[in-house]
């Protein structure tokens, strides 16, 4: 149950030969929360457990039952949970565990039956548990038990009922049986609840839809990769059109995070992951957008008509006067996103179609300009919020093509611009602000960091369960 618990607590944080771009860091502080989470979670839901019936044979002929096996009280101990490199997996112990259950016994000596209710106590239980953590053949993250060895002090055992009058002074003769029936049974415990958290494992996704058009694929590239104080996880990261998948024309970089012992866990996300995105909008058509004259905002005193234009492109108005307009706004490359050191680069490669609308709805082609920018952000995390910045780093129109004559864009860049200022005025109104720190079901990020450095950003944080996480 306790390893049910741990790898719960991994997973809110984890196709071979990949780099991953997503990397998940587990520390031995973040282990040791999760222990002590774990050890109350099944404190709190002992007494509902019932242990397997123990069956077996006394003073030669004599067939027992015991059933219904519940437990009423335990001393249970802090365990002790520790990263164990030479199995690739996570090492259990609980030492010096009491334990007093009740239940029915039930006994048959050919044909004479008998039945009645027991208690008994066990000292001295020491449990130790060996989980080998690895990747299956889907990317998903697998469990193996490998060790169990059980070890119980003493069994003090009373029969009630029945002809328990009978039982109860030969109980130091058979209690060895049962003491090792017991022990046996612990481990089969142990381990159907680790075939049973497989289970769940290969329930869990590996790749999520963000709408029907879009999907992002985050299984594990390799098997977990522990030393004796953290687990490392190395996930895919990537977003893709659905219809049809098509893959990027770049790759996953390596890159390494550095562990921080004093966070319970690290993630790290490569410009990979956005770049991905953006690929898949791009390759989905997305990334255009028809801008009207009804778009644009009543304060800004400027229309999209070929007489409003004219200051810019002389020839509009003579041409084409008194002609709505509409702008074909589109990328022509693949934006990218370039992680630097405390900064991050998206440069974008547009172009802009100017049409003129006639009064039946005609649209008129008037000319193309190409529409380079260059942008650059921060991003950082303070009083639990995410939080950025944007500025314009450079920004330039060249005309490409005209049906209207040559004309200087001198001008309408400076217009542009100035558009482009108020629009990071109010963007960055909103991204000073910032949005809370996602909150998984069971859990929050608290006390977190992030930073960035070439090629990645990470967060470092600890993870807080909420009062009802694991109910």
């Amino acid at each position: 149950m306790l390893q049910r618990v741990i790898v719960g607590l991994v997973l809110i944080s984890c196709a071979c030969g990949e780099n991953p771009a997503v990397k998940v860091i587990l520390t031995d502080k973040g282990l040791q929360y999760g222990k002590h989470v774990g050890a109350g979670w099944i404190q709190e839901r002992l007494e509902l457990v019932t242990l397997p019936d123990i069956s077996g044979r006394v003073l030669g002929s004599i067939y027992y039952t015991l059933s219904g096996v519940t437990i009423t009280k335990c001393d249970f101990p802090e365990p002790s949970v520790e990263f164990y490199q030479n199995i690739t997996g996570l090492k259990t112990s609980v030492s010096g565990l009491s334990v007093a259950v009740t239940g029915g016994w039930m006994t048959h000596f050919g044909l004479i039956h008998d039945g009645g209710s027991f208690n008994m106590a066990l000292f001295k239980l020491d449990v130790t548990s060996e989980v080998a953590l690895g990747k299956d053949a889907t990317g998903r993250l697998s469990v193996t038990s490998v060790h169990c060895d059980a070890r119980l002090g003493d069994v003090d055992i009373q029969f009630h009922g029945g002809a328990s009058w009978l039982f109860n002074p030969f109980v130091d003769y058979f209690k060895g049986h049962i003491k090792s029936e017991i022990v046996a049974a612990i481990c089969t415990t142990v381990e159907d609840h680790i075939v049973e958290l497989e289970y769940h494992l290969q329930d869990m996704k590996v790749s999520f839809d963000v709408d029907e058009n879009f999907s992002f694929d985050l299984p594990l590239t390799g098997i977990p990769i522990i030393n004796a104080s953290s687990m490392n996880l190395g996930l895919k990261g990537e977003f893709y059109n659905i219809r049809p998948h098509k893959d990027p024309p770049f790759e996953a970089q390596p890159f390494t995070v550095q562990k921080q012992p004093g966070y319970m866990l690290s993630v790290g996300l490569s410009e990979f992951t956005l770049n991905s995105a953006s690929f898949a909008l791009y390759s989905a058509g997305l990334l255009q957008i028809i801008i009207t004259d009804s778009m644009i905002p009543p304060n800004l005193h400027v229309h999209l008509n070929t007489s409003c234009m004219g200051p810019y492109v002389p020839q509009l108005p003579k041409m084409f006067p008194g002609l709505l307009m509409d702008l074909q706004i589109y990328a022509r490359e693949v934006p990218m996103f370039s992680f630097q050191s405390g900064v991050v680069k998206l440069a974008i490669e547009g172009a802009v179609k100017a049409f003129g609308i006639q009064p039946n709805g005609t649209r008129i082609p008037l000319f193309k300009l190409n529409a380079d920018s260059e942008l650059s952000g921060k991003v950082w995390i303070s009083g639990g919020r995410l939080k950025g910045s944007v500025a314009q780093d450079n920004f330039t129109l060249a005309l490409v093509s005209s049906e209207v004559g040559t004309f200087q864009t001198d001008a309408l860049e400076r217009l542009t611009k100035a558009g482009l200022m108020m629009g990071f005025v109010k963007l960055n109104a909103e991204l000073g602000h910032g949005v809370v720190l996602p909150r998984m079901k069971n859990a929050e990020l608290v006390n977190s960091v992030l930073w960035m450095e070439k090629g990645f950003l990470a967060i470092a944080s600890d993870v807080q369960v909420l009062p009802a996480g694991f109910n």
